[in-house]
């Protein structure tokens, strides 16, 4: 905050408001939401504005308000970052490769990407910390943390178009794990996000560290789950002594157990809202 003479530390309180979780808006159909994003103008409310209402807000995004918020860049240089951070969702971040693709240094790509941060537009998830007897992948992973941003800025409008894409996995893997924080966030659950990737091929999109235990979440698109992906998902837990494991795909039948669940997301939601209340 500008312009204020006095610290404010103890006196003010920070509120993030998130776009919608599907909880929120029990109306719209899952992959609904998936495409437009969580925005109420030109999202899920109102989808028939979608993508151009994300096309208009990226554009002041770079032309105003991200100068404004303290991005030392030029417009169409904070437009090109934007394109080349959602065509590497997901992906583990590579600021030298970002760099050379925007003819910037890798310490100014890091620098920028903390505003793109900062103004919750991008998440970097970081690798696990714990201690293994694997070589552990040390970079983040950066993922849009808006499915509707994301998709207006890789010219994807309709349903059809957003399931042949090479990266339609990778778009609902962020969307799952965007819609599992903010939903453990609102509900009051702190956790410590991470993901877990091993040279020899072990992973886990989303590590949870709630505390007195850990979760491990794995994330498909395809509505029918082999007993495989359970099977691998154990072992990779079992690395890093999970208590429990969630296959999340678009299933639909759920089923639970103490330690493990495979489930829809809306389910896993739903179960993750009653365990808060418990």
């Amino acid at each position: 905050m500008t312009h204020v003479s006095e610290s404010l530390a103890g006196r003010l309180s920070l509120l993030e408001l998130s776009p919608f979780v599907l909880w929120e808006v029990p109306s719209a159909a899952v992959t609904d939401h998936w495409l437009c994003g969580g925005y109420p103008d030109g999202g899920i409310l109102d989808p028939g504005r979608c993508p151009e209402w994300q096309d208009s807000y990226l554009a002041l995004l770079a032309q105003r308000d991200l100068p404004t918020w303290g991005l030392p860049a030029k417009p169409q240089t904070i437009d090109r970052l934007l394109r080349m951070t959602a065509a590497v969702h997901g992906q583990v971040v590579n600021l030298s490769r970002l760099g050379q693709s925007l003819g910037l240094s890798h310490p100014t790509v890091g620098s920028y990407l903390d505003h793109l941060e900062g103004a919750f537009l991008v998440r970097r998830l970081p690798p696990y910390a714990g201690t293994l007897k694997k070589r552990l992948i040390r970079s983040p992973r950066l993922c849009w943390r808006d499915s509707g941003l994301l998709h207006a800025l890789l010219g994807t409008a309709s349903r059809d178009d957003l399931l042949v894409q090479p990266w339609v996995g990778a778009s609902w893997e962020g969307f799952v794990i965007e819609q599992i924080l903010t939903t453990l966030r609102l509900v009051g659950r702190r956790a410590i996000p991470s993901f877990l990737r091993t040279s020899d091929g072990y992973e886990i999109d989303l590590v949870l560290d709630l505390g007195r235990e850990r979760w491990a979440v794995e994330v498909k698109l395809r509505s029918d789950p082999d007993p495989r992906d359970l099977e691998r998902l154990d072992r990779a837990a079992d690395l890093i002594r999970a208590r429990r494991r969630f296959l999340v795909s678009q299933t639909p039948r759920s089923v639970f157990s103490d330690r493990r669940a495979s489930c829809d997301l809306a389910t896993l939601l739903d179960h993750l809202r009653d365990a808060a209340r418990a």
